[in-house]
């Protein structure tokens, strides 16, 4: 399984596999996810994979379980695993979403993905505003520092600037934008990437202001001034996706 902020851990290269069958699960997932193993195609038997990733029978079939799980593939008795069309697969699941932005996503894809972005945090941030604690204005506070503390250091600076995403979902108190992490963190991974190309000293600068006034929205419990700030934050994101 993989956890919040994993995703955008790999910034800064892929992550080690943690075991034979997150090594394996990956490099069927993100081949799945590039073409290489081509949407309704056969993946190749288990002997095959079996030799190519060196791992056992036992190995491979719990790592197709999961992948059959993810909606990416499907085992038929005589005709084998075959690899389904996209829109059976998870596309909430952040493991998904990892291999996805690792294979690169494709201009329709990230219209679409920006959409349902939309959707999700606008209505966390207006739902933030009126329904916020303490403690989450004293998290946003903090995570507002820590962004601007790491400004040259992408990856720290993405942790923090996902972090005060989750902090705003956790405090609209609704439990299926607070389960909506892994479309938020794909979001952020994404527009980093192009800051990073184009303000590689200084990440912080271009949606400081934007930030500052999403987060004095949320404390000041002004709904539709929080939903504004976060939809001109999602379009500089966008940009630069």
């Amino acid at each position: 399984m993989s956890e919040p902020g994993s995703l955008i851990r790999a910034l800064s290269g892929r992550p080690s596999a943690r075991n034979y069958h997150s090594y394996v699960i990956s490099e069927l997932g993100v081949g799945i996810a590039s073409g290489r193993f081509p949407i309704g195609s056969i993946l190749p038997n288990e002997t095959e994979i079996m030799d190519s990733y060196g791992v056992s029978r036992t190995v491979l079939r719990e790592a197709l379980k999961t992948l059959e799980a993810k909606g990416l593939v499907e085992a038929r008795a005589k005709v084998g695993t075959r690899v389904l069309p996209r829109n059976r697969w998870n596309l909430y699941d952040r493991q998904v979403l990892s291999w996805i932005h690792e294979a690169g996503p494709d201009a329709a894809f990230l219209a679409s993905f920006f959409v349902v972005r939309r959707m999700i945090e606008t209505q966390a941030a207006a739902d933030a505003a009126l329904n916020r604690t303490a403690d989450h204005v004293r998290m946003l506070q903090y995570w507002l520092n820590q962004r601007h503390a790491t400004t040259g250091m992408p990856e720290p600076h993405a942790l923090a600037e996902f972090e005060l995403h989750r902090t705003i979902c956790e405090a609209s108190h609704n439990p299926f934008l607070r389960a909506a992490t892994g479309i938020v963190e794909f979001g952020i991974a994404r527009a980093i990437m192009g800051r990073i190309a184009l303000f590689p000293d200084d990440l912080a600068s271009e949606k400081a202001a934007g930030y500052a006034e999403l987060a004095r929205a949320i404390e000041a419990g002004e709904a539709e001034a929080a939903r504004a700030a976060m939809l001109e934050l999602l379009a500089l994101d966008e940009r630069r996706s």
